[in-house]
């Protein structure tokens, strides 16, 4: 997937990661970046700070949860330029909570991070097959290889968006429809700041976890991606470590699980936080 000359969808693009990968799309020489998120005016904003570039940057409110919202978006975007090359599906947030924490909430997660997803495939991959062919682009999480210290509801939902990419790219890969899942660790985005659960988490909670290996800017990740990208690769690892972490886990699970648990029990021995806040 080049992205010279494309056209692209990026949800969760008012800020992060997908603020990112919409500037640097730009830099790569898309026709078109269309630029969609809940916060309208935060795209209207991204899309003004690029206007006057060989890009056209169009900001479009829409929320990922609901499946109707997802197919105009990309119905609106194949309508108002042509085609659609790649879809980026990057809407997420975190919470902290194990068995204790709300039902609802991890349907709500759920709906953002495996529906939202799955809604983009079944509108945009249509308009790519009879195009000749296209790239989805799914942001999950190194949790989503691995699993989250902390949060039950992030692990679940980033485990099935991975599952959701490895089967569409099984089912579609011969119709010409490429399949990346961006896997990272820590990235400095406001992700913690806007967590529904912000107040819950401690120093070495869920982020604290995942910046083991260092905390990446969004633009680096954004070099990352490209490189993947160009390469057509499937797993998208902004932190390199995951890649042997996964195969120790692949290797021996059980020696995988040990190693997590005494992870676990550093970082919040560490902490301020007691060992048993996930009990409460």
């Amino acid at each position: 997937m080049h992205l010279k000359g494309s056209v692209a969808v990026v949800t969760g693009a008012a800020s992060g990661i997908g603020e990112a990968l919409v500037e640097r799309f730009s830099v790569e020489g898309a026709v078109a970046v269309v630029a969609a998120d809940r916060d309208v005016v935060g795209v209207e904003a991204l899309a003004a700070r690029l206007a006057g570039g060989p890009t056209v940057v169009e900001a479009v409110g829409c929320d990922v949860s609901e499946e109707a919202a997802v197919r105009d978006l990309v119905d609106g975007t194949v309508d108002r330029h042509g085609r659609l090359d790649l879809m980026v599906s990057n809407a997420g947030y975190v919470t902290v909570g194990g068995l204790e924490a709300p039902d609802e909430e991890l349907r709500r997660m759920f709906d953002v991070h495996v529906m939202a997803h799955l809604y983009a495939a079944r509108y945009a991959i249509p308009h790519m097959v009879a195009n000749g062919g296209g790239h989805l682009l799914n942001t999950s999480s190194a949790a989503g290889l691995l699993t989250q210290i902390g949060s039950l509801h992030y692990s679940i939902t980033k485990n099935s968006a991975v599952s959701l990419a490895e089967w569409i790219s099984i089912t579609y890969g011969d119709l010409g429809i490429g399949v990346s899942v961006l896997c990272p660790q820590a990235v400095d985005t406001n992700i913690t700041a806007n967590s529904p659960t912000a107040e819950l988490i401690p120093g070495a909670g869920p982020s604290g976890a995942a910046s083991v290996d260092g905390v990446l800017t969004a633009a680096e990740l954004a070099d990352t991606v490209v490189e993947a990208l160009a390469d057509g690769r499937f797993h998208v690892l902004p932190h390199p470590d995951v890649a042997e972490y996964v195969r120790r886990k692949g290797d021996d699970v059980d020696r995988w699980l040990a190693g997590m648990r005494r992870f676990q029990q550093r970082l919040f021995t560490d902490s301020p936080m007691p060992a048993d806040w996930l009990l409460s």
